[in-house]
Order: structure tokens, then sequence, then C-alpha cells
């Protein structure tokens, strides 16, 4: 299975303080990562790099699409939960849409296509009949799903997400986590949690960032050290 992202040698900084510092590591197609590490270790900072939020000091990430380099690549975004405006006028059918806005001029309006196209996201998410709904009067499950649908609706080559389970209950949780089990069929995810026995069930590979890359496990690396990690609290 072939690399859609390839990070070497990553810095970043805010001012003079450096908050990534030499980390590399790989995205494969349909990978599913969970980064886990502590407040203030830089995994926030990361994914914000990889979807083009903020710029990096030094190092280097490369986008493939088919195998070859490319300039571009179609990701889905879900930032947190409290990065979130609840008091925005705005429904269920018009955040999902937004999604969508990367096709259009901002003039133009939505065609019919799109709007089926959302249509079928919302369904998906568990959602119908809410299409019209206020966003401020939604659940904490329901707006994360809203919000995920958006981030999915252009059928994303990958799916990042920060702290999607922050702010919901057990059940919207594993609701959240059959849906990506799910897109992960046809997108790659990257996934920031502190939940370390959700990324240990549901994740592919595992990274531990605390300014440095702590560990990455791998097909090319055993678990020792990811086990270490975890018996002896290293990440918090």
């Amino acid at each position: 299975m072939s690399n859609i992202i390839e990070i070497r040698h990553l810095y970043a900084a805010y001012g003079d303080k450096t908050v990534l510092e030499d980390i590399s590591l790989e995205v494969e197609e349909n990978d599913y990562l969970g980064i886990i590490g502590p407040n203030g270790g830089g995994k926030t900072t990361l994914v914000k790099i990889i979807t083009g939020l903020k710029h990096k000091t030094s190092g280097t990430v490369t986008f493939f699409k088919d195998g070859r380099k490319t300039d571009r690549l179609s990701i889905g975004y879900l930032p947190q939960y409290n990065g979130v405006d609840r008091k925005f006028p705005i429904s269920v059918e018009e955040t999902v849409l937004s999604g969508l806005i990367g096709e259009r001029r901002i003039t133009d309006r939505y065609s019919p296509e799109q709007k089926r196209k959302a249509k079928e996201i919302i369904e998906y998410m568990g959602l119908g009949g809410l299409e019209n709904r206020p966003i401020g009067s939604l659940s904490g499950g329901q707006m994360q799903r809203v919000l995920l649908g958006r981030a999915i609706v252009s059928a994303p080559a990958l799916l990042v997400l920060d702290e999607p389970d922050t702010y919901i209950d057990r059940h919207q949780e594993n609701i959240l986590y059959k849906l990506l089990k799910d897109i992960n069929k046809t997108s790659a995810i990257i996934i920031v949690s502190h939940d370390m026995t959700s990324m240990q069930k549901e994740t592919k590979h595992l990274a531990f960032i605390n300014k440095r890359l702590s560990a990455y496990n791998t097909k090319d690396t055993d678990n020792d050290r990811i086990t270490q990690i975890f018996s002896h609290g290293e990440w918090k």
C-alpha cells in the first residue's frame, strides 16, 4: 500500500517556543493513525500543519496521489468541538453543504447534485429529518456528526479529527467510532485523542507526540515501546 503523506524532520514553533521537533512519519492509503500525547505536546499543531492551517518552521510534508507527488491532497477536517460557534444561525443542511464550498464559486448556488449529496450524508450520519434544524439546538453527539458530515461530504482522501470524542457521552462515542470504521474503507484517517483505550482498539497505528515523536508503531516495528508507554504512563 502506498503512502499519501510523508513527513520528514518537521519542526514547528509559536514565536520562540518550539512545539514540534524532528517529527518524521508516514500515512498510508486507508491508514487509521491515532495521535496521543499530553496537552501542549504538539498534537494539534501537527494536524494543523497537515491541513494547511499552520506553517512549519522547517522540514517537509509531501503529499501523494496514485503514487505520485501532488501539491494538494483532498482533506476533510473536524476541528476541536470547542472551536465551533453554536450560536451561528446555520442549519444542519447548510453546515454539511459548506463542506463542498471548494467545489463552487462563492457566489454560486449549490447545485441539485450537491444538495442530494448533502442529504445522503445527513442520512448516513443518522440525522435524517433534522436538515432544517439550527445547529445550536443539537446535542453534543448530533453536532459532532453534523461536523463529521461536513468533513466527509467531499469524499476526501484523508479525514483529520482533533479530539472528536470530547463533550460526547459513551453512546454517542460508540456511534462516532462505528461511522469512522466505515469511512476508513475509503479514506485514510488521522485522529487526535486522549482516550488511550479507544485509540488502542480502533486505530491501526499509534504515534505518541510530546514535542518529539516518543513512539510510533508500524508494520516495521514491534509494540514493546508502545506497551511501555501505556504501562508506565509516560505519555502524560
